[in-house]
């Protein structure tokens, strides 16, 4: 089992430099291994990386989507899909498997919502979905204050309030403040469970 997230950005054509976004992008794909077998940047502003334990999968979106809208007016779109791979490639977008095609088919089918999961369990789908949907009703509107300290609690989870005051030059109390109005708390426990959902599907 592995999980794929396609995805593309939202406005991106408003904002005038790509080197703006792009390389926090391909930092954050850049983790997950090699260009082009595991992640490429496709049309400039579409991209596909795949997730070798699925579990992580959610986490990686939201640390894309929190990089992304730390530039102003920018967003992303994803669908992330789980499964299996049955053809590997020297290239991502030559792969195959149900993972790819669950996370393809879903994309395409992204209206109104800009993050969802297609996995081979349909009412885990339906709860993520939902809890999903609440979510970005606070994600969609991060600014780029609060998308900056969710990047950030997402690359440090060890670090506490006051250290990562430190690294950003600002109090505590900041901190605090700019977690509680990106909804931190309640994502991460929204992440936690996806996150055992996957452990106990595929482990059990």
């Amino acid at each position: 089992m592995i999980g794929v997230i396609t995805g593309d950005m939202i406005n991106s054509r408003r904002v005038a430099d790509p080197g703006e976004w792009l390389s926090k992008l391909k930092t954050a794909l850049s983790s997950e291994g090699p260009t082009p077998k595991i992640w490429e940047v496709t049309r400039g502003d579409s991209f596909q990386v795949e997730i070798a334990r699925p579990e992580s999968a959610l986490q990686k979106a939201l640390h894309i989507k929190a990089l992304i809208k730390r530039v102003a007016g920018l967003d992303v779109r994803m669908a992330i899909g789980i499964g299996t791979k049955t053809y590997d490639a020297a290239k991502i977008s030559e792969a195959n498997g149900d993972a790819f095609v669950r996370s393809g088919r879903l994309f395409d089918q992204l209206k109104k919502n800009t993050l969802a999961i297609s996995s081979p369990w349909e009412e885990m789908d339906k709860a993520i979905n939902i809890c999903l949907e609440l979510a970005l009703l606070t994600m969609d509107r991060w600014t780029p204050n609060s998308a900056e300290i969710m990047a950030l609690a997402i690359e440090h989870p060890e670090k506490t309030q006051l250290e990562l005051g430190n690294i950003l030059q600002i109090s505590q109390g900041r901190i605090s403040e700019r977690q509680q109005r990106a909804g931190y708390d309640e994502i991460m426990k929204m992440e936690a469970y996806f996150r055992e959902s996957i452990q106990q599907k595929t482990t059990g």
